[in-house]
């Protein structure tokens, strides 16, 4: 029968607790003896708690990023089949890379229905977050519903603001529904002030001398 993990001193406890430093408190008790059974030393010990507490707190940032990404689905790269698309491979890589995030290049993919437009937007997203990017995914039409909701209560600016503090902002679905005069100045305002700012990767199935169909 294994014997229980001591439990910590009461000052310790409180210390880390105040701290905010949970797997260190979590795991110092069960790692004490561990280090007293094996003759670790002391830097052996500081070592592993603190990569276990890196270790807690990246996990936990990552679930954060990836629920604040609001994805509908999870896609990943692996996934896309590259062979089947009219992505060329060296373009592939390139996205794959994330390096057009960092310089804040902008990604538009378009296309037929049922091409992997989506999929490669989602994928992309997902990597991004994996790799500690803070991403935002909408459809169009979320997107607009959310910026005319701030428009009714006065607070555009700051949902607007709030929506460039990400690195990458994902538009898909552009074109499935036509903008009124006020949707297309409050999208073209979230464009403005992203530019050379923020990344933007947007889909659409329409080919860009259509896009006046839907944006007036």
């Amino acid at each position: 029968m294994t014997a229980p993990a001591p439990v910590l001193p009461g000052d310790l406890e409180a210390g880390l607790r105040r701290l905010r430093l949970g797997a260190m408190r979590r795991l110092a008790p069960e790692l004490l003896v561990t280090a007293k059974t094996q003759r670790w030393s002391p830097e052996e010990f500081l070592h592993t708690l603190i990569e276990a507490e890196i270790t807690s707190r990246d996990a936990s940032n990552a679930l954060g990023r990836l629920k604040a990404a609001a994805f509908p689905v999870t896609k990943t790269l692996d996934e896309f089949d590259v062979t089947a698309s009219t992505v060329k491979a060296a373009t592939f890589d390139y996205l794959a890379n994330l390096e057009w995030i960092a310089a804040r290049e902008n990604l538009c993919l378009v296309g037929p229905p049922e091409t992997g437009k989506s999929h490669l937007l989602v994928a992309l997203g997902h990597a991004a977050v994996d790799a500690g990017a803070r991403v935002r995914y909408f459809t169009a039409a979320d997107l607009v519903e959310a910026l005319y909701r701030g428009l009714a209560d006065n607070s555009v600016g700051r949902v607007i603001e709030s929506i460039l503090k990400t690195d990458l902002i994902m538009i898909d679905e552009i074109g499935f529904a036509p903008l009124d005069d006020t949707g297309a100045q409050l999208f073209f305002r979230l464009i403005a002030g992203a530019y050379e700012r923020r990344s933007h990767a947007i889909a659409s199935h329409w080919p860009f001398e259509d896009w006046g169909r839907f944006i007036p």
